[in-house]
This record gives structure tokens, C-alpha cells and sequence, in this order.
């Protein structure tokens, strides 16, 4: 018997699917929910039987988020945590997991179609002037771009991804397909197959910067990718240049863009992920014109869950059979 901590909604939308991974495993799953009051806690005997745990996106954006953090750091016998999102250093529990050596999976992979696709987006709306557009909307006001405010063509523009993930390998395709230049940046070199026209490290990242048009932060944050965008990055971007982010807040030096973005250093930008977050409401970067704000909501999308219910299945199996999990993480 394994115990293992899910969700309802979770159990309602998928039992199907865990039944087959449990029966293909050769086990019978004992599974447990939080309390529908989400102020109490499992009884010791429960928390006791719990050898894995799910954490959901139900979960994850409910007031159960920090029963699921206090259950998990105290169940005895806990050795396993998937869960639903790719990046996991968010969560104020880790610390305790890792001190116990528990192993834990994410979803890596499964939402970054959506999250690249949003990216696109992002980048096609402020390379066609929609900002400009839409404030005119609001304003009941008729505001054609003319002469030295005609947007430049895409084509043969140069965008540099870092990160080349399936997010990042998402925005190079896109971008391939729009007949722009595509610079990749990560630890391995290049590949047959890569959406990429040249690849390079990110300690190239300085000498890149003055030939692009774009540059998309794709990348997990870690020590080597915080304030990767800083204020000496920033100035040695063109003045036409836009950046994308959304990978993480802290991979940008929030101070050091939002001078750059006001002082017209570089052109624009589309951000979905902050230093803090919710966004404050009294960041300046709500008003910037050419700055396109979204809630950290880009990977949204209906077939995540799915996605992510098949890694955690696959993972199921894996972990019975003593085996390495996918996305395991070190």
C-alpha cells in the first residue's frame, strides 16, 4: 500500500489514468486528502502514512497551498514530491525537503508551448505597435502609426533566446518561421534540429548584445542566470531593442530595466514575471508606455493538467520500480 497525498479535483479529473499507472505498477494507492477546512490538519495517523504527494495547481493557487507545505514537511515517511509547475524554488517548504533528501519532480516540458506562444505573442504585439493602438482604443481616439512611428519589419531582425528549453525552443521556431535571425544561448553547443541559426554560451551573452533587436529570457533562474539583466547589459542593447521575460523576475535587475525602459535606453518590453509578485501597484512599470505587463499567467493554457497528470503517472510507475524519475531534480 502506498500513500500518497492528492488533491480531489486532481482524483475526479484523473483517477482513470492513476488507476491504469497503479495497476501497471503492481500496487494499491491509499490515497489521502487535505481537510476540506483548510485551516485543520490531517490526523498524525494520516500524515504518517504518506509516502508521496502531488502538488496540484488546484492546490497550488488555494488556501490548502500552505497545508500541503505543512504536511509535507512533517510526514515521517514522505519520499517523494511531484509537482505541476517546471520551476519549484518559489516554495517556502523546500528547504525542509532537501534537508530530508526527499525526491522531487516537476513538470518541465509540459506547459512550455503555452508559455512560448505567450512569448510570441508578446513580441509580435509590441514589433506591430499594438500599445500604441490600444491606449488610442481607450481614448475613443484614431491614431495611425506614420512615417517615423511605421514599425520596422520583422523579417531579418536578429533575436537572441536564452534558454533553449522548450520554451526557448518554442519563441526560436516562432521566430525562425517570421524570417527573423535566431542567436541561442546555453550550455551545450549546437545541435541538428536546433531552431537556431547560430548557439552560443551565456558568458557571450555581453558581446551579443549590440547586435540584437530582441532579447528573450527563457532560461531557469540559478546563480549564473540572476540579474542576468542588469543595468551594463541593458546598455549595451540597441535603442530599438525590446526584451521578453518570462522566465523569472529575478533573472532582470527590476531597478535597472524600469531606468532603462523610462529613460527610452531600450524600446520596450514584455514582462510576465517580477522581483515580487504580485506586482506592486505602485510599480512604475504599470505606466511605461511600450511595456506590456501580464499576472506571471503566460504557461495558461486548457491541456496542462493533462500534460502534467501523465509526467506524474509516468514518474508513478518509475518510482515503484526503484527506477530514475523524468525531471528528477539534483
Amino acid at each position: 500500500m502506498t500513500g500518497i497525498l492528492l488533491s480531489k479535483g486532481f482524483v475526479a479529473q484523473f483517477g482513470a489514468e492513476l488507476k491504469v499507472a497503479a495497476k501497471s505498477a503492481g500496487i494499491t494507492l491509499d490515497i489521502i486528502h487535505l481537510p476540506d477546512d483548510a485551516t485543520q490538519r490531517l490526523p498524525e495517523t494520516e500524515i504518517a502514512k504518506i509516502e508521496a504527494a502531488y502538488l496540484t495547481r488546484d492546490i497550488r493557487f488555494s488556501d490548502h497551498y500552505h497545508g500541503f507545505g505543512d504536511t509535507v514537511k512533517v510526514a515521517p515517511n514522505l519520499k517523494w514530491v511531484h509537482f505541476t509547475s517546471t520551476g519549484i524554488d518559489q516554495h517556502p517548504f523546500l528547504p525542509a525537503l532537501h534537508q530530508r533528501k526527499v525526491r522531487l519532480t516537476t513538470s518541465a516540458g509540459t506547459n512550455g508551448e503555452p508559455v512560448g506562444q505567450t512569448a510570441i505573442c508578446g513580441l509580435l504585439m509590441l514589433a506591430r505597435g499594438f500599445p500604441r493602438w490600444l491606449a488610442a482604443q481607450r481614448e475613443r481616439r484614431w491614431d495611425p502609426a506614420r512615417g517615423k512611428d511605421t514599425p520596422r519589419d520583422l523579417g531579418g531582425q536578429t533575436v537572441i533566446v536564452v534558454g533553449l528549453g522548450t520554451i526557448g525552443a518554442t519563441v526560436a521556431r516562432f521566430c525562425q518561421a517570421l524570417g527573423m535571425k535566431v542567436i541561442g544561448l546555453r550550455r551545450s553547443p549546437k545541435r541538428d534540429g536546433d531552431p537556431v541559426d547560430e548557439m552560443h554560451t551565456l558568458d557571450q551573452l555581453p558581446a551579443l548584445l549590440p547586435r540584437c533587436d530582441w532579447l528573450v529570457l527563457a532560461c531557469p533562474y540559478t546563480k549564473e542566470t540572476h540579474q542576468l539583466v542588469n543595468a551594463a547589459t541593458l546598455a549595451l542593447m540597441p535603442k530599438h531593442a525590446h526584451l521578453v521575460n518570462v522566465a523569472r523576475g529575478a533573472v532582470a535587475d527590476e531597478k535597472a530595466l524600469i531606468a532603462a525602459l523610462q529613460s527610452k535606453q531600450i524600446a520596450g518590453a514584455y514582462l510576465d514575471v517580477f522581483e515580487k509578485e504580485p506586482l506592486p501597484a505602485d510599480s512604475p512599470l504599470w505606466d511605461i508606455p511600450n511595456v506590456i505587463v501580464s499576472p506571471h499567467n503566460a504557461s495558461a493554457s486548457g491541456g496542462n493538467d493533462g500534460r502534467a497528470a501523465r509526467v506524474f503517472t509516468e514518474n508513478l510507475k518509475l518510482y515503484v520500480g526503484g527506477k530514475p524519475m523524468v525531471n528528477e531534480q539534483g
